[in-house]
């Protein structure tokens, strides 16, 4: 059995990639494909869906910050948004129920509030993992996002909570002490070395956050959560965020498979899971309207706004338990779980051409825009900036030190983490905020002066999109890339970048002439 369904997600995993899909869309498929043929989900299976999902929520916590998460925007947003969204949504099906269509038959409008409710909630899985796809995390849109969704699991523990009837223990009260052990945490986390301990260890942290929550009744996936924020910020907290990435996405996909044993679907049922995605525009609208109420910026708004319009596999644990109470017909287990899949395929697909479609229709998406928004995110590039590093993560931070000892310190960074920038700056780097990405940014920059522009940033859909808004706003000096595989440099080569540099060949080349520097050091005070 279990051979089975890895066959079936690797099969329609790669035919997903080869039409040029992210693979996610295939292990769904691959998912209803089983169920359709007999299969039936396995313990392993469910048991492999719940170990992702507390090793991604644990792994968001590493990057999260907790000033991020308290800001108005966040949380003003997350119950405007839903109070909207039920209202609308309820005011939409009161109609089909009144009726007696299809399924709304014997629905009251407590049961189809409940619907809408369950359907306000976006998904932290297929999120988290599209901005991690295109490296969007740390953006400005992307922690927006995160936090959302972060409030929105707030929001899901008290439904629970309350629903269930199950009311935390008095001992839940002692988890705020979690953050006095941070320190002597981070000490044993330095202390396991850069090995096998170090997965480990995560493994320990965010199963142990489960359990301990869930001893005294609270979700257990938040636990693993507030022990990921805990770390956050910590100097290893990014090698351990790293080191458990590939394990985070193999149980995924468990995760993703084990949707589609959900029930077999009927054309009925098809039809009306259809209805409930066309309703996606309504959700991303309403996004878009508070987010500029809140006076972010045009683009940032688009671009948290589209990533979060799909729904939530929360939806279904809501649905399960309104089946339990005999509020709601098994059938709609099914619907929903339909309406969450056409969702993260849409989502998906439409968000990997996000800034594209922003650039094309920014005329219209910045009407919106607040003229007193307290974010510009956009500068003047100085004058004497010949050469600009984008991305200052190891690689470009390593890369930036270099070339100030080459071309006489005329050489700037841009990165779209902010904190990041606030420590570089207090070193002495000359950097400054920004997305690469962003059309803004490049349309309102001087790059008169600017000789190269080195993009140091590990996806390559990023590069791409980078060098597009490059060659829009009439850059005319070189572009340098970096890629870490052989097939990425044809890629890239066909897209315009002038010189791409693998980044394994190169680092083996300085290594060797560093080497042999030494080398001949030594021989020189041999002969003297």
């Amino acid at each position: 059995m279990d051979f089975i369904w890895i066959l079936f997600a690797f099969i329609c995993g790669v035919s997903a990639r080869f039409i040029s899909l992210p693979p996610l869309i295939g292990y769904l498929i691959a998912g209803f494909v089983l169920n359709f043929i007999g299969f039936e989900s396995s313990e392993s299976l469910e048991t492999l869906s719940k170990l992702g999902i507390t090793l991604m929520l644990f792994t968001i916590g590493l990057k999260l910050n907790v000033k991020d998460l308290l800001q108005s925007t966040v949380w003003g947003s997350t119950v405007g948004h839903m109070g909207l969204w039920i209202g609308i949504v309820s005011s939409i099906s009161i109609f089909p129920a009144m009726f007696a269509i299809s399924y709304f038959a014997g629905l009251d409008w407590k049961i189809i509030s409940l619907i809408a409710f369950a359907l306000s909630f976006s998904s932290t899985v297929c999120i988290v993992k599209i901005l991690e796809e295109s490296g969007e995390l740390k953006t400005r849109h992307g922690k927006l996002a995160v936090g959302i969704l972060v409030m929105q699991d707030v929001v899901a523990v008290a439904f629970m909570a309350i629903a269930t009837g199950i009311v935390p223990s008095v001992w839940a009260v002692g988890l705020i002490a979690l953050f006095l052990v941070r320190k002597p945490i981070g000490m044993l986390l330095e202390k396991v070395g850069h090995g096998e301990l170090l997965p480990l260890m995560g493994f320990f942290l965010a199963f142990g956050g489960y359990e301990l929550f869930n001893v005294v009744g609270i979700k257990g996936d938040l636990g693993a959560l507030i022990l990921g924020i805990v770390l956050s910020g910590h100097k290893k907290s990014t090698e351990l965020y790293k080191s458990l990435m590939s394990f985070k996405d193999l149980f995924l996909i468990g995760f993703f498979l084990s949707i589609g044993f959900t029930a077999l679907p009927n054309l009925e049922m098809i039809y009306l899971s259809l209805a409930i995605t066309l309703l996606l525009p309504i959700k991303s609208l309403l996004f878009f309207a508070l987010f500029t109420a809140f006076k972010l910026r045009a683009r940032t708004a688009f671009l948290s706004s589209l990533v979060l319009s799909n729904f939530s596999e929360f939806g279904l644990i809501v649905a399960a338990f309104c089946v339990e109470q005999s509020w709601l017909a098994e059938e709609w287990l099914v619907i929903l779980a339909l309406s969450v899949s056409f969702s993260f395929v849409l989502t998906s697909v439409i968000y990997r051409q996000a800034h594209t479609i922003y650039r094309n229709y920014k005329s219209v998406i910045t009407q919106f825009e607040s003229p007193n928004r307290p974010h510009d995110d956009t500068f003047v590039l100085p004058n004497d900036a010949k050469v600009l590093v984008i991305g200052m993560g190891r690689v470009g931070k390593g890369t930036y030190q270099s070339l100030c000892k080459l071309v006489d310190n005329n050489v700037w960074g841009i990165d779209a983490d902010e904190d990041r920038i606030k420590r570089l700056n207090a070193q002495g780097f000359r950097v400054l905020f920004g997305d690469g990405e962003d059309a803004d940014l490049w349309q309102n920059m001087d790059l008169s002066n600017t000789q190269l522009v080195l993009i140091a940033l590990p996806y390559i859909q990023d590069i791409k999109n980078i060098q597009e808004q490059l060659v829009a706003a009439n850059y005319s000096g070189k572009i340098v890339a970096i890629a870490r595989y052989e097939d990425q440099i044809e890629q890239l080569t066909e897209c315009g970048i002038d010189r791409i540099f693998n980044f394994y060949n190169e680092a083996g080349v300085g290594f060797a002439e560093e080497s042999v520097a030494l080398l001949h050091e030594q021989e020189n005070k041999t002969v003297a």
